[in-house]
């Protein structure tokens, strides 16, 4: 990776209450994180493969060397790392812009006065972060670094819950449970649904173990109350979550008991028209056989002497059913 691509995967955004100003850099020289108190700067980088540049970054603005091993250390998804008045995360983020969710690694650095993201892929769901920097919305302007960090991880959240709301839209398969027929295409898709349903909790809940380091975090450029309002979000989609997949699976479970029942509906008109029609076969086939003595075999009238022993057979077969009600 040249100096040249990493720059132009890198811009930055420049405000405080009174101004805004955004951009990119020129030179790796001019990434400078200056601790002015009143101005807040938003160093955002696409690719977490600029390894030199990174390096010459954190050297020319005295951070720690550490830095470095964590930002190439891919092994653990998830850290929160406080050194000196710097704070460092490292968090697996899902992707849900496509079909199948996808992850990247995510990266911020915070001091009292900047924050550093390295993202991995480019596209993120800071644009509406940015918007409110830009038309002075909302409180952001107005507060400290620390309150971007919390409105950064908030966007990760709620991209979560709207993903989750996306899921619980989708239909299982019909209008409703007694249209859905349990094909193996369908159990495929209700399968798939689950485990996308288990990787978003899975990351919702490293994103709750983040906020729950994050409130015990002692610094002073830090207001741990943003973090217990964010750990709360978390945990109320993890519960949301795991409510949706009992309901998944309890709608599973209904399906395969009404096939099964209507699968016995039918086993059981199958097995009475058996029932009935087996006296009446064996009879049919006894006076089939080619003998000639045969019990009124050569009697005028024993053709409707069987007729009405099999007509007598089949009466009392169905009176028998009916006062069972197995009809």
């Amino acid at each position: 990776m040249t100096v040249k691509q990493f720059l132009s995967s890198t811009s930055f955004i420049q405000y405080n209450e009174s101004m805004y100003s955004k951009g990119t850099y020129d030179s790796i020289s001019e990434l400078e994180f200056k601790r002015d108190d009143q101005l807040i700067t938003w160093v955002n980088t696409y690719g977490i493969h600029f390894h030199d540049e990174v390096e010459r970054v954190a050297h020319q603005n005295h951070l720690d060397d550490f830095l470095i091993k964590l930002i190439a250390d891919l092994e653990y998804a998830n850290k929160v790392i406080q050194l000196d008045e710097l704070l460092f995360l490292s968090i697996q983020v899902l992707k849900t812009e496509t079909a199948t969710l996808q992850s990247e690694h995510m990266y911020f650095m915070m001091s009292d006065a900047y924050i550093w993201s390295i993202q991995e892929k480019p596209g993120d769901y800071f644009g509406w972060i940015r918007e409110r920097l830009q038309n002075h919305k909302g409180l952001v302007r107005k507060k400290k670094a620390d309150y971007l960090l919390f409105l950064l991880l908030e966007s990760i959240v709620d991209n979560y819950v709207q993903t989750f709301e996306k899921f619980t839209k989708e239909p299982l398969g019909g209008e409703t449970l007694l249209d859905v027929k349990p094909t193996p295409e369908f159990t495929a898709s209700v399968e798939n649904r689950k485990q996308d349903l288990f990787r978003l909790k899975k990351a919702t809940i490293s994103l709750r173990d983040m906020t729950t380091k994050l409130e015990k975090i002692e610094m002073n450029s830090i207001e741990t109350k943003y973090f217990t309002e964010l750990k709360e979000q978390t945990n109320h989609l993890i519960s949301d979550i795991d409510f949706e997949l009992e309901v998944l699976e309890s709608n599973m479970n209904l399906i395969f008991s009404i096939q099964g029942y209507r699968l016995n509906e039918v086993m059981k008109t199958l097995t009475i028209f058996s029932v009935i029609f087996i006296p009446l076969t064996f009879l049919a086939g006894i006076y089939g056989m080619n003998f000639k003595n045969i019990p009124e075999l050569q009697t005028d009238n024993g053709y409707f002497v069987l007729l009405g022993i099999m007509v007598l057979i089949t009466g009392v077969t169905v009176r028998y059913f009916t006062k069972k009600k197995w009809f």
